[in-house]
């Protein structure tokens, strides 16, 4: 027993490090560059990377497909705001506002762990009698709930301003709190794929009744890595909500689901590196992409305007690699120190 949490440990702190120094790197070359237009590139990945860290301790762990997360996501990033606007600010923003939070103005990070508590009791109270269902039953489920909640943010006008865009809120996020936080975000990951629970979660996922039959109780590790999926959304809502400085419900609907959902099965949903390396590769190929279809409509190349090539030639990516590499690029494992790349150990339950 001393011998495999030995073992646990030693494969934490090994993945943790080979992905954390890359990510050091790349976030102090930008600090240092000063060009504004790539911090806040870089910035909208780490937030992203957390995003897409969730994802994968839900879905790479049970092998549950979902789309609920971008939901919670907009919860966090509405109720972040709720709690942190200036009252101010609110009267013209939120006309209809409740009584009772007109005067409430909290700093920004205590209203963002307010809004990320919120955004995870809800989670936690909606999700645990959902996680009985299986295959089609439960991805259909989830896009259900990605629906019910945008439908709730668009017509909750007394706390979202309704379809319109919220506006005054004050820049928190910057390139280093969003990197330290994602960091953060992902050595917590790392952990929970190497213990018990999350060893649990991929044991149901693999073989629901064998699983079961050697103690595993299966909805309570789902419950658990669905609720903990919410959290990382709702966190990185308020991060978001605090970047941009004003947004609208459709910013946390199906676009940021498809892009978030590319990024995990390009790099592999099956590790939390493969999560990393999708983040990056997709950063670098929407950005680029974005960039070339600019650069023609400026030279005006087909006579008239190029509208959705970076969406389109994303799809085409991710179609791709489910082709080609159903497990994604990193197939499952996990960087490691000093020798790269290996396969992460399997031990007992």
């Amino acid at each position: 027993m001393n011998a495999l949490r030995q073992l646990e440990k030693s494969a934490v702190l090994n993945t943790s490090i080979a992905l954390l120094i890359p990510l050091i790197v790349l976030a102090g070359l930008v600090e240092l560059s000063g060009d504004l237009l790539l911090e806040r590139i870089v910035t909208v990945m780490f937030i992203h990377l957390i995003l897409v860290t969730g994802l994968q301790i839900f879905m790479g762990n049970s092998g549950i497909v979902s789309f609920a997360h971008i939901g919670f996501m907009g919860i966090g990033a509405y109720a972040t705001v709720l709690f942190s606007l200036d009252p101010e600010v609110k009267a013209m923003t939120l006309r209809h506002l409740y009584e009772f939070l007109k005067p409430v103005h909290l700093p920004f990070w205590g209203a963002l762990l307010i809004g990320t508590g919120i955004g995870t009791v809800v989670a936690a109270i909606i999700s645990y009698p959902l996680m009985r269902l299986h295959d089609a039953a439960a991805v259909i489920t989830s896009f259900a709930v990605l629906v019910v909640i945008h439908d709730i943010i668009v017509h909750w006008s007394e706390v979202t301003n309704g379809p319109r865009t919220l506006f005054g809120v004050e820049r928190e996020t910057f390139l280093w709190n969003a990197s330290l936080c994602a960091m953060v975000g992902l050595v917590f990951a790392v952990w929970f794929r190497e213990s018990k629970a999350g060893m649990q979660l991929r044991a149901s996922r693999d073989d629901r009744m064998a699983a079961q039959a050697v103690g595993v109780n299966m909805l309570a590790v789902r419950w658990l890595g669905f609720v903990l999926m919410c959290g990382y959304a709702a966190f990185a809502g308020g991060l978001f909500a605090h970047f941009i400085t004003s947004f609208q419900p459709g910013q946390f609907y199906l676009a940021e689901v498809f892009v978030v959902l590319a990024m995990l099965v390009i790099g592999g949903p099956g590790s939390v590196s493969g999560a990393v390396v999708g983040t990056v590769l997709v950063t670098l190929l929407r950005e680029g992409l974005r960039a070339g279809e600019a650069q023609m409509n400026l030279m005006q190349l087909f006579g008239g305007q190029v509208v959705g090539l970076t969406e389109f030639l994303l799809a085409i990516s991710m179609i791709a690699i489910l082709i080609l590499r159903p497990g994604g690029l990193m197939q499952g494992r996990e960087l490691r120190l000093p020798l790269g790349s290996v396969t992460a150990a399997r031990r007992p339950l």
